[in-house]
């Protein structure tokens, strides 16, 4: 038997391309037209009973602002990117929301940038709908649209590019909070201009179509299994979600950290589009603090030191027991020895694993 070495690979590699240059091809001529386009991407999990589908919607690239992260130098975050091995000098997004089926309800949490992004990006991004139904999933079935928060990258997907409801037969629910600041007039009148225009404008165009949004609180059960998780710092109202089937459970952290590369790596550091940067940095700290207690602590404790302190004070959350094991869903990609290794200020065993998601 011939023993596989580096030597031995490269000298059959070597006398394979040899014989082929001695060996005349006939060129097929069977030139195709390049399709431009990803095969539709989604991928399901189960969580207890109920079956969860991340829905690719696409990324965006977008060459690294010098202002993306207002308390460190543009060198340092470029650094960040380029240890990541993500795309050099570019800052990159995805874009992943998720399906809930319970066997009762078809429920979808965020819905991506749309029909208009998907236009002027040429098929980046706004590819929710379309993967969506390559899923198998109908959008005149969708019982609930949960909205985590108002930024267009998770609202714009609520209505088409001609201003109609894309799942017409749903309730949309919102965070209460995010709608009282969000839709004050006064509040956008003494927004930053990159909010009014990623947030404000868009939650008013959103919410024209879609009238009377349901607006939920922080720290109830909003559908079953759904508990609602205040989050606040990347938007006023910003909320995450705690997902419980069975022994299944999962939290969902919208945007907590954007882009875990910089923010989960350094939690201190002010993104560009947290609203409160200060109170973003501190919920991160709490979340992912929190999301590393150990095994040891009862879940009905973890909530109420943990969530209710997060939701400011929010009281109806220790019926959900989040005792090992759990996965958090998020833009988030790596596993718990991530986790680990890029937060240093938890000190815990983290008990979590990632999947992609919003």
């Amino acid at each position: 038997m011939t023993e596989l070495t580096r030597r031995t690979l490269f000298a059959a590699a070597a006398a394979a391309g040899a014989a082929s240059a001695l060996t005349k091809l006939t060129p097929a001529q069977a030139a195709m037209p390049m399709s431009g386009q990803q095969a539709p991407a989604y991928y399901r999990y189960k969580v207890g009973d109920y079956e969860v589908t991340v829905v690719m919607e696409g990324v965006r690239h977008f060459p690294l602002p010098d202002a993306l992260v207002s308390n460190a130098k543009k060198e340092e975050v470029a650094l960040a990117i380029d240890e990541a091995h993500l795309p050099k000098g570019q800052m990159t997004i995805t874009y992943a929301p998720i399906v809930i089926n319970t066997g009762k309800k078809l429920i979808v949490v965020d819905t991506g940038n749309g029909d208009v992004a998907f236009k002027s990006s040429k098929g980046a991004i706004g590819q929710f709908i379309n993967n969506f139904k390559a899923a198998g999933f109908d959008p005149n079935k969708v019982d609930t649209v949960i909205i985590s928060h108002f930024h267009l990258d998770h609202i714009d997907g609520l209505i088409t590019a001609d201003n109609k409801p894309v799942f017409p037969n749903a309730e949309v629910m919102v965070p209460e909070v995010e709608w009282k600041w969000a839709m004050d007039d006064a509040n956008m009148a003494k927004a930053r201009k990159v909010d009014v225009g990623a947030l404000f404008k868009r939650a008013r165009r959103s919410f024209g179509v879609i009238k009377n949004p349901t607006r939920y609180q922080w720290g109830k059960e909003i559908m079953p299994g759904i508990t609602s998780i205040g989050t606040p710092g990347h938007t006023i109202g910003h909320t995450s979600f705690a997902l419980q089937s069975g022994s299944g459970k999962v939290l969902i952290q919208s945007d907590v950290t954007n882009l875990d590369a910089l923010f989960l790596r350094h939690p201190d550091w002010h993104f560009l589009y947290d609203i409160d940067a200060n109170l973003a940095e501190q919920t991160r700290r709490k979340f992912f603090d929190m999301a590393s207690l150990p095994s040891s602590v009862p879940g009905p404790r973890l909530c109420r030191e943990g969530w209710q302190e997060l939701s400011l004070g929010a009281s109806d959350v220790d019926a959900i027991d989040l005792s090992d094991p759990i996965v958090i869903a998020g833009r988030l990609p790596g596993s718990a020895a991530f986790l680990r290794e890029a937060v240093p200020h938890l000190d815990r065993q983290p008990r979590a694993a990632y999947i992609a998601a919003p």
